[in-house]
């Protein structure tokens, strides 16, 4: 997969395109990216993705805390690089760009730049200033313009269909596997090892604190999960806990991220980490006191055991 930042040194002749933000890649992104290389392979021409980045809503909403994302630009082109496509362009997203209206955009950036000769959009796919570029739109510019025009029906799972929403709100629902059924993959956070205050070391159960760099990175509900943990050169098995440690700090309400790997002694701070969720073992919850949360600590391990050698 060859990745394009500037849109004019994009020199391919034979194009079929995509268009979208893709938050998450899930299965009916991923339906549609493959149905867009096979098209391709047809006609004898490229599959290109291309994705807006930053991602609209950040350079447009007036509460940009607000938003949360599944992936970060860096995990959505890799997810990218795993479907087979021949090239992706990341579009930069600007006030400016959203100003253009969906014929101009076509006529501009899809014709005259891209020179594409097809487009495989999805089923509620819009585009151009206030969203106004919907399929009766692109449907006439393509007859226009001459490039062929296929829209695809929604996917759906056991008779839901598929949204990056459905996901964010299974995530912070704690149900990792619902979002694991949608997405197809594993969901994944990210973030740097730091210094915390070792009370978990002293309980038995030391923890690696995670910072997650990016601040609209969707974090799931609070709890223990039971979680896979990607260092830099293996690969291990602990629990994590993400929440605001009501036995500890019992009027805190910032977001703490802690992972117990397991039979593990390194010194790992300032190490980039990868965490997979695997499953939510239970909700956060108050203890009276360090004995009463080191026993459950202990059952948690057990618990997340089991479902890691599931």
């Amino acid at each position: 997969m060859k990745i394009y930042y500037n849109i004019e040194d994009y020199k391919v002749e034979n194009t079929f395109l995509t268009i979208g933000s893709f938050d998450g890649l899930h299965l009916g992104h991923q339906q549609l990216i493959q149905r867009l290389i096979h098209k391709a392979k047809l006609e004898n021409a490229q599959s290109t993705v291309l994705t807006f980045w930053p991602h609209p809503r950040m350079v447009l909403s007036a509460k940009q805390e607000d938003l949360k994302l599944l992936n970060t630009i860096s995990e959505r082109i890799e997810l990218f690089g795993k479907t087979g496509i021949d090239n992706l362009i990341v579009f930069p997203f600007t006030k400016e760009f959203s100003m253009f209206s969906a014929s101009d955009f076509i006529e501009q950036i899809l014709v005259k730049q891209l020179k594409i000769k097809g487009l495989i959009i999805g089923y509620d796919h819009q585009f151009g200033h206030n969203r106004l570029g919907e399929v009766n739109c692109i449907a006439k510019a393509s007859e226009r313009h001459k490039f062929y025009l296929e829209q695809i029906e929604a996917f759906s799972e056991k008779n839901i269909n598929i949204s990056s929403t459905k996901i964010r709100n299974a995530l912070i629902d704690g149900d990792i596997e619902l979002a694991k059924q949608f997405l197809n993959y594993n969901y994944t956070v990210s973030g740097k090892v730091i210094h915390g205050n070792k009370i978990g070391r002293n309980l038995g159960f030391p923890t690696a604190n995670i910072a997650v760099n990016e601040h609209y990175k969707l974090i799931p509900g609070k709890g223990v999960y039971a979680v896979e943990i990607h260092l830099t050169h293996a690969i291990h098995y602990g629990m994590m806990n993400i929440g605001t440690r009501p036995t500890l700090n019992s009027n805190s309400q910032s977001l703490s991220i802690e992972v117990n790997i397991f039979d593990f002694s390194e010194i790992i701070y300032e190490q980039e980490v990868k965490i997979v969720l695997l499953k939510k073992i239970r909700n956060e919850q108050k203890f009276d006191g360090l004995d009463a949360l080191k026993q459950q600590l202990a059952i948690d391990k057990l618990n997340a055991i089991r479902i890691i050698n599931c």
